[in-house]
């Protein structure tokens, strides 16, 4: 059965340099109902102003996907990675038995957004790591990470997939999802006939094959389907 989850109601940070959204429970928000889906634990939807970011704190055991929207953030972490990660690219960080990094809006002037995605991995521990790529946009579902490195995609230490979708109004969209699997799709713009439901910016649904798994775009969008173990 379909679980949606209205971008409204999500968890909120407000901070003088930071907006964030929460689809599932994270810091000081918690919501016994929504913890996550599978191996799928964060959503976090974050507009930091110009020149702010988050100073350089720890993880571990944890593949930090972020997706940006809007601007370029400027990363630095313990293994020697310093970069730029510009809107339209895809950065995933392995955090295995720790790494230490920051994230900071890059521009004096211009705000910074971006998704930032926690799944947890199949096995603790491991050598932590960093991948980035841009993937050229294709119109329908563009594989950027997978479990074994696919056709190119970012390679995630956990049987999961995670698919950008870039669609034309009226666009007919089949998810991918194997039988005995769970997904969950995530709105990035404009608007998806999902289920029964039509979602905006900002809104997900969990689900499995036992739902219809066309997704039907009403205004051009774009969206993230996660295909992950049930």
């Amino acid at each position: 059965m379909a679980i949606f989850r209205a971008a409204a109601e999500r968890g909120t940070t407000r901070l003088s340099w930071l907006d964030s959204r929460h689809t599932f429970s994270f810091g000081d928000y918690y919501d016994p109902r929504h913890l996550g889906v599978s191996a799928l634990r964060v959503i976090n939807d974050d507009v930091v102003v110009a020149g702010a970011g988050f100073g350089t704190h720890g993880h571990r055991d944890m593949e930090i996907l972020t997706y940006v929207t809007e601007g370029v953030i400027a990363h630095e972490d313990s293994t020697g990675n310093r970069e730029q990660v510009p809107a339209g690219e895809f950065q995933l960080m392995h955090a295995g038995q720790g790494i230490r990094h920051s994230e900071f809006n890059a521009s004096p002037q211009q705000t910074l957004r971006f998704l930032q995605i926690w799944i947890q991995p199949a096995q603790r521990g491991g050598a932590p790591g960093y991948e980035q790529k841009n993937f050229p946009r294709v119109e329908g579902l563009q594989l950027v990470v997978s479990p074994d490195g696919r056709d190119g995609s970012l390679t995630i230490r956990q049987d999961a997939s995670v698919y950008r979708a870039t669609c034309s109004a009226a666009a007919a969209v089949a998810l991918p999802l194997p039988a005995g699997r769970c997904g969950y799709l995530h709105v990035v713009r404009g608007s998806v006939q999902f289920a029964g439901r039509l979602l905006t910016a900002g809104d997900g649904v969990a689900f499995d094959t036992r739902d219809d798994l066309d997704a039907r775009v009403e205004t051009a969008a774009e969206f993230l389907f996660f295909d992950l173990p049930a």
